[in-house]
């Protein structure tokens, strides 16, 4: 009992403390940077999240093709929205795994395929987000060592991962564990490394961050900052490579305090890049929740408990209480 909301809490005590630190450092100079925002863009950074949410949405429904499962894109994107909206509660990602349960009730996959599509998500997420690091660095002088380590890490990691699916065919076993997790390999194969998985998946993903970056650049120019496009890149790159870590529930706190950093090493003021990054992690997440919710009630009312019942079975010692 005590392990489980420990759990919850432990992280989310970091995430205010994080946030609460940001707010008390700038307190004096807030009011300041708020006396000149242009409200209209924070509507157009509204929008971009929708169409990104769309564009993310029409992806996951492209790898459940490949796996051999027609889900429309609304029932993709709502799957994506109710998965992002526990993950904004719970820690350590799980929310991810809401999906698995949502399209084994819906579409009967089983919990492999599940798993399967939320890797390939997750693979082709981090690798793009540390291809456009990688490039932004190229227009960014200066920039700290310990931003290419964060980018080169990742985007290493990703190409070993995707050769690795390429011999895969050549192993084999008869232990049952090494036979499901080989599956699960070539699920994956399956899904995101055909010709024209490897397209389709690329530029979708391309899409997607592109607008999540034009979304950070419409909160920026709400507050007439007149950051260089390759900055606002960096920012968002190091943001969601360090939220990648589940330390605190959808990474708030550390998405922030990473955008705070990289602003104000590119000479932006400390009160007005805190602003920038809570209000564009805000918007993103208020997005989400709202989805989250609408996606629930389009899915019917038995989400929740089913959700619920899952995580106290897999993950809370087949308590349900």
């Amino acid at each position: 009992m005590y392990r489980k909301i420990s759990a919850i809490v432990v992280p989310t005590l970091i995430a205010v403390g994080i946030i609460g630190y940001m707010l008390y450092s700038v307190w004096d100079q807030l009011l300041v940077a708020l006396q000149h925002i242009i409200p209209a863009y924070l509507v157009v950074g509204v929008l971009i999240c929708l169409c990104a949410w769309w564009l993310r949405g029409w992806r996951y429904h492209t790898i459940l093709k490949s796996l051999n499962y027609s889900v429309s894109v609304k029932v993709s994107t709502a799957c994506i929205f109710v998965s992002q909206t526990v993950n904004l509660v719970v820690p350590a990602r799980l929310g991810d795994f809401v999906r698995v349960f949502i399209l084994k009730h819906e579409y009967n996959t089983t919990y492999s395929e599940g798993v399967s599509s939320l890797v390939v998500e997750r693979v082709f997420d981090v690798v793009t987000v540390a291809f456009l690091g990688a490039v932004s660095l190229f227009f960014v002088l200066n920039a700290p060592s310990w931003f290419l380590t964060f980018i080169i890490v990742p985007l290493g990691a990703g190409v070993v991962f995707f050769a690795f699916l390429l011999i895969i065919g050549k192993f084999s076993s008869k232990n049952k564990y090494i036979v499901i997790i080989l599956n699960m390999l070539h699920e994956i194969k399956r899904a995101s490394l055909t010709p024209r998985s490897l397209t389709l998946l690329g530029i979708s993903s391309m899409g997607a961050w592109f607008l999540d970056i034009l979304a950070c650049f419409a909160v920026v120019k709400m507050f007439e900052q007149q950051i260089p496009f390759a900055i606002i890149v960096l920012a968002v790159v190091i943001g969601n490579l360090v939220k990648a870590v589940p330390l605190t529930p959808g990474g708030i706190g550390a998405y922030e305090y990473s955008l705070m950093i990289t602003f104000e090493l590119a000479g932006v003021a400390p009160a007005t890049a805190t602003l920038i990054a809570l209000i564009d992690h805000l918007v993103k997440n208020l997005v989400t929740l709202v989805g989250g919710v609408i996606s629930n009630y389009y899915f019917g009312d038995w989400v929740i408990p089913s959700i619920k019942e899952a995580f106290a079975e897999k993950f809370g010692g087949g308590e349900t209480a």
